[in-house]
């Protein structure tokens, strides 16, 4: 059985309860009084009157007041004045009277009730703020007047800590790096006995969704220590000096706990860069960050370790003194899962789905470039959640497919309905990025589908599906890519002889790759080997001629894979017919439809190739 709680142990609730009971009972006394009351007011002389013609029964006279009974039983008051004649006419009338002492007045006796209301609204709230002065407003409110300097970082015993490394897919390097400083949790003489320096800290940099949270807690689980998880934004507050007062009561209750870890989540909240100018609106964070910098030094007095870990995904804003050797000693990139990653981080997120055991888990890693963990999960989500819909038992390729879509496109548009021609023409632009693609080089990126379903901003999709993770492009390579872009246009040329608005996105494609050709990658042999960068935003000092020649260099390298494009097609119109009215029927093409459709022999998988 749970305890009685004692009557200073209400929360904002009992509070807000209290009111509306003292309220309400105040409102039903008055009601009972007046209802008590029902007497009718009448003047002086009316009552006269009334004594004169014998309608009057019986009076009682308090003071001035006067309240009486008419023989028809109706009651009435009226205020008197004092005039012994009145006596004697209500005797010589046979009125029943009777005079007493004056009590209090109606609205005597309701502002004494009103006072009575407020008196005991005033001892509710004072118990309610004492109790949240006294114990830091635990249980339901957000601190205590005395207790706002109280770091509000969550402590994790060991035992409520399950995640280890296993439990993190990916990140091989990342948990190379934090596996030592779980040795220095674990036993810090080792490392001592030489002379070497227990580690303070260290910064997990990387995307939004990377699992650098993850991975603080998987050093925790690892280490079996305590782990105290606060963000950058709870150390701020309004009034000035509170930041930093937090960030001592978090220290203080840290080395309490020692060994143990401190993470600090999206830290570049506290820890950007300090400006120049005195006060401002930045005092509060600039003081908050020194606090957090002294106790970042003051470490060394510590005997048990106590290891500071912080997120971000904007290292490059953060202050210079927070990143320096002996505060945050290491910097550890979390990237972006690459290939072999992404299949590790699907199989953890499958378990706990039912699937297909056919399920190409491989070929779902290949089709999300640039996934992070937390897309993925999502995407595994979003696929079970179709195959619900459709009541499927197990989830299959296709929900999959479909969830993909949807994550990178949007939702299928079922009310976007368009005309036989406006299909026509879509289905003719996305034959032209397909085919392109399947006639130029065999290192570029392999088809994957074609579809003329709209999502999103979309009326077509060319899919392309990289057989592997890729870090070197060659020039032919992204010459193909552009290619491959502008065939949709020119396909739209070629059959309908005009052009319309949809290769909008294809342009502006190409014309990035060109531009990091020409102004980054070195491979324009008008400009020569060098970097434009910063030039191509008027930054770099250079003439105004350098930026004609950048210009003309990326428009030369359009024009002419354009005219790559419409020859390819000229060449092929009969298969580029073919693969549109296909598109028209059948809407999705997969890439072994195409291939069989075509009469092209499929492309090598390069999966199978022995590395």
């Amino acid at each position: 059985m749970k305890p009685n709680k004692p009557f200073n142990s209400f929360g904002p609730k009992g509070l807000l309860l209290g009111i509306i009971f003292v309220v309400g009972l105040f409102a039903i006394l008055t009601k009972l009084n007046d209802a008590a009351k029902d007497i009718g007011t009448i003047s002086y002389k009316e009552f006269l009157d009334k004594v004169r013609l014998n309608q009057v029964k019986k009076v009682h006279k308090s003071g001035q007041f006067l309240e009486g009974l008419t023989k028809d039983n109706q009651r009435f008051e009226t205020v008197v004045a004092e005039r012994p004649a009145d006596f004697d006419l209500m005797e010589q009338h046979n009125v029943d009277f009777s005079v007493s002492t004056p009590p209090m007045s109606s609205g005597a006796w309701h502002l004494m009730m009103i006072i009575g209301i407020l008196m005991v609204l005033a001892i509710l709230s004072g118990l309610y703020f004492m109790r949240q002065m006294k114990n830091g407003g635990k249980g339901g409110s957000s601190g205590g007047l005395f207790n706002i300097g109280k770091s509000k970082a969550k402590m994790f015993l060991p035992s409520m800590i399950k995640e280890r490394f296993s439990s993190v897919a990916g990140a091989h390097e990342a948990k190379e790096d934090l596996q030592d400083i779980v040795d220095f949790l674990k036993d810090a003489p080792k490392y001592q006995r030489l002379g070497a320096r227990v580690t303070r800290g260290a910064l997990l940099v990387g995307e939004p969704g990377t699992g650098k949270t993850l991975l603080a807690r998987a050093v925790a689980g690892e280490a079996n220590c305590p782990f105290f998880s606060v963000s950058g934004s709870d150390f701020i507050e309004v009034f000035v000096g509170v930041g930093a007062s937090r960030v001592r009561d978090l220290f203080a209750e840290a080395k309490k706990k020692a060994p143990c870890i401190v993470f600090i989540d999206e830290i570049d909240a506290i820890g950007r860069q300090r400006s120049a100018s005195v006060g401002g609106g930045n005092e509060e964070r600039e003081q908050t960050l020194n606090q957090l910098l002294t106790e970042m030094d003051g470490f060394e007095t510590s005997k048990e370790p106590v290891i500071v870990l912080a997120a971000t995904n904007r290292a490059d804003i953060l202050d210079k003194a927070l990143i320096r050797p002996g505060r945050f000693d290491r910097q550890i990139v979390v990237p972006v899962p690459d290939l072999v990653s992404r299949e590790e981080i699907l199989r953890v997120h499958l378990k706990n789905i039912k699937h297909v055991e056919s399920l190409d888990v491989k070929g779902l890693a290949r089709g999300t470039p640039g996934f992070t963990g937390a897309d993925l999960a999502n995407l595994v989500n979003e696929a079970a959640i179709i195959a619900s819909k459709k009541n499927q038992e197990e989830v299959t390729m296709f929900d999959f497919e479909e969830a993909r879509d949807k994550i990178m496109l949007g939702k299928e548009s079922k009310t976007k309905i368009l005309t036989d021609y406006d299909k026509k023409v879509t289905a003719f632009h996305e034959a032209g990025h397909a085919l392109i693609r399947l006639l130029m080089p065999k290192d570029t990126d392999p088809l994957h589908k074609v579809t003329i379903i709209p999502r999103g901003g979309a009326l077509g999709v060319t899919h392309f599906l990289p057989e592997r993770e890729k870090y070197l492009r060659t020039k032919e390579e992204l010459l193909a890519s552009i290619a491959s872009s502008l065939g949709g246009r020119a396909a739209e040329e070629l059959v309908f002889n005009e052009i319309s608005t949809g290769a909008s996105s294809d342009f502006s494609h190409a014309t990035d790759i060109a531009r990091a050709m020409v102004c980054s990658y070195g491979m324009s042999e008008a400009l020569g080997k060098r970097v434009y960068v910063d030039s191509y935003d008027r930054k770099g000092g250079f003439s105004e001629k350098t930026f004609e020649l950048i210009d003309a260099e990326i428009t030369k390298i359009l024009n002419e894979q354009y005219d790559v494009a419409m020859n390819l097609l000229r060449e092929h119109r009969d298969k580029l017919d073919k693969l549109s009215f296909e598109l028209l029927e059948k809407e999705t093409l997969y890439a072994a439809e195409i291939y069989e459709l075509l009469g092209i022999e499929p492309r090598a998988d390069l999966r199978l190739v022995k590395e």
